[in-house]
């Protein structure tokens, strides 16, 4: 996936599609699985419900 699908652009301001990862701070962003998110740096895990 291409950076520039990550955000989006409303009403002239940037915004980010996806969350951040909570350890690792801005700039990382957590990757969309089909039943949890995770983050490829640090190995944060969400399950989703």
């Amino acid at each position: 996936m291409a950076k520039k699908d990550l955000y989006e652009i409303k009403d002239g301001k940037i915004s980010r599609k996806r969350k951040h990862c909570p350890k690792c701070g801005e700039g990382v962003f957590l990757a969309e699985h089909k039943n949890r998110t995770t983050c490829g740096s640090c190995g944060y895990t969400e399950f989703k419900k």
